[in-house]
């Protein structure tokens, strides 16, 4: 592949780094600047949001007659990762999960007419989404066919009773995709949904507290009580909805790659302006080759995952699902990320687990990288069957 940047792409791209720079990074530092879930508190966040609109750097995954920014997957790769080396990068591009995978899920598949009421008021920025599908055991987590959440056919809608947990942005959502239970069938036995916050028979029953930094509106519990859906708010086919997921995970899970190496290579900003200034014992902490093979493993570990990454994109934009390719990329950036931030906590020492700089803050979030849209684990079961499947053509250059 060519690994140089459209010009759209790159145009896009020094833009970003230069509202990242001059407009954000500096707000990190304000306690005025987070909500109490230690993210960008809303005031700020509109202004910043209309800030970023009138710039041009406005949902750069939607079509332009969409109101976004028409890049490809490989362009959006290198966007995201400027964009995330503030920790309030994606959500004032209107790229962070889950709108940013709920809105390329519904551009794909859905209706004119449901594009026109469900998707475009998250594309405008006027509400935010949320994707329904993870349960509580023995209900389904990274096996589907484990849903116990059910939607049965009444009359000309689907009734819908169930319990889900762990949902991301429930409690500032609007709209939501659900998935359920539909029929018996293996593989065409759960349907995707398009439900509304305002709906009757349904609740959060409760915002789950977590070790780390929330997206806005948390992760929820959720109870469904005969919540009623209208056929016309179905997406796709009955017995789609494992197809839907699919769909919607392959590029989701590597735009939360692209968004980690940008915080990784933020916490190794931050780790090598301090190793440049601090002395002890008569050297500057560069200076000393522990210190050098610490960054230097870090800052390789960096790029195999921005490399693992672009790869993964550039099979997107051919048309390829690229499964094995977004999971090596998953496992591998996930890791990674981990690995440059506690480097970076480590040698800027006690200034590093203190909250002078963000780094304490990055490591928190860190640990869900591992977990996120499929557990490293599972991935890597993935790999083993393609590899068994494929032999040596696991590796092929196609």
């Amino acid at each position: 592949m060519d690994f140089n940047l459209p010009e759209h792409g790159e145009q896009l791209r020094r833009k970003i780094r230069r509202f990242v720079d001059e407009v954000l990074i500096p707000l990190e530092a304000k306690s005025s600047s987070y909500d109490e879930h230690e993210n960008i508190a809303e005031p700020l966040l509109e202004e910043l949001r209309s800030q970023a609109r009138s710039e041009g750097l406005w949902a750069l995954q939607m079509p332009v007659e969409r109101g976004g920014q028409g890049c490809s997957v490989v362009e959006m790769a290198a966007c995201y990762e400027e964009m995330n080396r503030s920790i309030f990068g994606p959500v004032v591009f209107n790229c962070a999960a889950p709108d940013d995978g709920n809105m390329m899920v519904l551009e794909k598949v859905a209706t004119p007419e449901q594009k026109e009421r469900w998707l475009q008021p998250i594309v405008d920025g006027t509400v935010r989404s949320s994707f329904v599908m993870t349960e509580p055991a023995p209900g389904a987590g990274s096996d589907p066919s484990m849903m116990r959440t059910t939607a049965e056919r009444k009359g000309d809608g689907w009734v819908v009773h169930g319990r889900k947990h762990f949902i991301t942005g429930a409690a500032a959502a609007t709209h939501f995709i659900l998935i359920a239970k539909t029929s018996d069938d293996p593989r065409k036995g759960l349907s995707a949904f398009l439900f509304h916050k305002d709906d009757p028979n349904w609740k959060i029953v409760r915002r789950i507290p977590i070790m780390g930094p929330e997206e806005h509106g948390g992760h929820c519990e959720i109870e469904f009580n005969g919540l009623y859906i209208p056929d016309e708010n179905r997406l796709m086919n009955v017995g789609d909805g494992l197809k839907l997921t699919q769909i919607r995970l392959g590029t989701a899970r590597l735009t939360h790659c692209m968004r980690w190496l940008g915080l990784a290579k933020r916490s190794l900003e931050i780790a090598t302006a301090y190793v440049a200034e601090r002395e002890s014992f008569g050297l500057k902490l560069a200076e000393r080759e522990g210190v050098q093979w610490m960054l230097g493993g870090a800052a390789m570990d960096i790029q195999i995952g921005r490399l693992l990454t672009m790869h993964a994109a550039w099979k997107l934009d051919t048309g390829d699902f690229a499964r094995k390719e977004v999971s090596m990329a998953k496992v591998a950036v996930a890791d990674t990320l981990h690995k440059a931030v506690d480097t970076a906590i480590q040698l800027c020492g006690a200034r590093g687990y203190s909250r002078d700089t963000p780094l304490e803050w990055i490591y928190r979030y860190a640990r869900q990288a591992r977990l996120v849209d499929g557990a490293s684990e599972v991935h890597r079961m993935v790999l083993s069957r393609n590899l068994m499947n494929d032999g040596i053509d696991f590796w092929n250059w196609g």
